[in-house]
Formats: structure tokens, sequence, C-alpha cells
């Protein structure tokens, strides 16, 4: 019996199928989905959202947000979600090096430190996600 998902970012519907099992950065590290879990609201963190179906994976790189977890029903409710072959890496490159810089100065214009960090683990993990995926191209474990 598989398992719903459902990836849900502000701006929109991410992904929705069904799918055998679902990997996700929670806070205190990776959690692992199979049908029939039992039910979970927990916090995410930053990083790669794995989802298994059949022999192939997919990858997101999220940020922040909510799981809820039924028996049957996975919903992600992310800040920011990107599959990663949609990954456009020389942004996310630009955006590295734009938070590091602001980190090595100190100075944030609108913003304070604890922003550009955030920022920056968001460009990193979008970097690892992208660079995978274009390093391995679509996955299958078959």
């Amino acid at each position: 019996m598989p398992l719903h998902l459902e990836i849900v970012t502000p701006e929109r519907l991410a992904y929705e199928d069904e799918v055998d099992m679902v990997l996700v950065p929670g806070i205190e590290g990776e959690l692992g989905i199979l049908p029939h879990h039992t039910p979970l609201v927990s916090l995410l963190g930053v990083g790669e959202l794995k989802i298994r179906k059949g022999a192939d994976e997919e990858t997101f790189a999220i940020a922040g947000g909510f799981l809820q977890v039924r028996p049957d029903k996975v919903v992600v409710m992310a800040e920011t979600a990107e599959i990663d072959s949609d990954i456009d890496l020389e942004r996310a490159q630009k955006a590295r090096a734009e938070a590091e810089k602001a980190l090595e100065s100190g100075y944030v214009e609108g913003a304070d430190l604890s922003a550009a960090r955030a920022e920056l683990q968001r460009a990193l993990i979008r970097i690892r996600v992208a660079e995978r995926h274009r390093r391995e191209g679509p996955r299958s474990r078959g």
C-alpha cells in the first residue's frame, strides 16, 4: 500500500503522488517514513527530502516548516522546496557567496547575522542537491 505525499510551500503545491518511502530532514535528524507510520507532527530542518517510488528516487532541497504524518498520508509544509532538477546551480552559488561575504563583514543590510547564516545554509543544501543531480542524473535503484 503506497503512501500519499504532498509537499506544499506558501507559493504552491510542489509535489503530490503516491510513494513508497519518504526521508525527511527533521530538526534533530533524518526521519524515514513508510506506509502505516505512527501519526506524527514535527518541525523540519534544512536539508534533503528524498522520495522513493519503485526503483526511482527524487530529491528536494527543503528549508524549514512542518511535517504531518498519518498512517496513509504525509504532508510536508516547507518554507521552501525545490526539486533537484529545477535548482539553478549558478544562482545557488551566487547566494552562497553573498551570504559568506555578509558573514565575513559582520554586516548585513536590512537583516541580522542569523538570517545570513540561514541563507548560507539554504544555499549550501541547494548546491549539494543540484551537484548530486548533475553528477548522478535521474536516479534509479533498480
